[in-house]
């Protein structure tokens, strides 16, 4: 039977005590470089692959970092944001033999209980992303302290910060989004928003509307979502359906807006003639639609690496400093153009 190498075959190839070899696979200080390379090109040629819980039991550590989604599973898969962000993470990660654990729950008591205190207490992970912040205080800051849980946040709380944060200027993307649709001559711009009580889909929310105020436009209609192409759909038929529908929609989110398109069309309205449509996040999918869509960009994978960089950093130094990702950026395509001169036409009426 095959017996794979251990860490006295490293070291006796490369000539080195066995101390020595497990210094320079966890990357501590005290090995000489050519001594470091030696070492690791015997363990490449001997396949030694070092046990994940023997590093952690010798460093009183996990080497593993969570993210506790308090959604749905089914519509944690159709979120095309956390994909790209979870592959951002595991990018980094992977260079420094760490991994990621997901916890899927529901409900507040689930989050905190079967979520968060358990990974800690369970000695599960070493720090914590913190997505989905809550408007008015997220209680889940208070227990991270409490439970002593380096933690990253995604965009920084509405109240005081105690953890380092990835921020993302998204008003810039909204704003851009609103002037791109009035310099078309769009004066009834509506808005599908994010759940309000996250604060990325208050403050979406909130610079639509003061991007309509700045430009002296009136205030537009709106409907609330809650980011699945579902709730997209059920907002844009009320907006469409009202008594003074809008020309033009600014989304929260791609996919409400791509659910918006294909509303639109089964009401018989031509995107971009009888409706302009805008997205936020700019997926894959948003350029292969019909019509290709103007969304707002922003990097999920980059965010994701940005996020993993700081937390790792606040697990190994005690301390991180937030990072600032470049600003949203409006990408224009075709699900955007000029109002039409009779003005808004009205739906017709659904058959089942």
């Amino acid at each position: 039977m095959h017996r794979s190498p251990t860490i006295a075959d490293v070291a006796r190839a490369a000539g080195v005590s066995k101390g020595t070899v497990s210094f320079a696979l966890n990357n501590r200080p005290g090995v000489a470089p050519d001594t470091k390379a030696r070492i690791l090109a015997a363990a490449a040629e001997l396949g030694f692959r070092p046990s994940h819980r023997a590093r952690a039991l010798s460093h009183s550590r996990a080497f593993a970092l969570g993210l506790v989604m308090a959604r749905p599973a089914e519509l944690l898969g159709a979120d095309p944001f956390f994909p790209a962000f979870i592959a951002g993470v595991e990018t980094e990660l992977a260079k420094v033999g760490h991994a990621l654990v997901l916890r899927v729950v529901t409900g507040d008591w689930e989050e905190e209980a079967g979520g968060y205190r358990q990974l800690a207490e369970d000695g599960r992970v070493d720090g914590v992303f913190l997505s989905d912040l809550r408007v008015g205080g997220d209680p889940r800051l208070r227990l991270l302290r409490e439970l002593h849980l380096p933690a990253v946040t995604l965009q920084p709380p509405d109240t005081s910060q105690p953890f380092p944060a990835v921020t993302l200027d998204e008003r810039t993307g909204i704003r851009a989004a609103v002037e791109h649709l009035a310099a078309l001559g769009h004066r009834r711009i509506g808005h599908v928003a994010g759940p309000q009580q996250f604060v990325h889909g208050r403050g979406r929310r909130d610079a639509w509307e003061e991007a309509l105020r700045e430009l002296g436009l009136p205030p537009g209609p709106e409907a609330a979502g809650d980011f699945t192409a579902a709730g997209g759909a059920a907002a844009t038929r009320r907006l469409l359906r009202g008594d003074d529908p809008p020309s033009a929609i600014v989304y929260a989110n791609d996919l409400m807006a791509i659910a918006g398109i294909t509303v639109a069309h089964e009401l018989g309205l031509s995107i971009p003639d009888d409706l302009s449509i805008t997205g936020f996040d700019d997926t894959e999918l948003a350029r292969h639609v019909h019509p290709p869509l103007t969304t707002v960009h922003m990097d999920a994978l980059g965010m994701g690496r940005a996020a993993a960089r700081a937390l790792l950093q606040l697990v190994e130094k005690g301390s991180a400093e937030s990072v600032e990702l470049p600003p949203t950026e409006l990408v224009v395509r075709r699900s955007t153009a000029s109002p039409a001169p009779g003005g808004v036409r009205p739906p017709r009426t659904e058959t089942l």
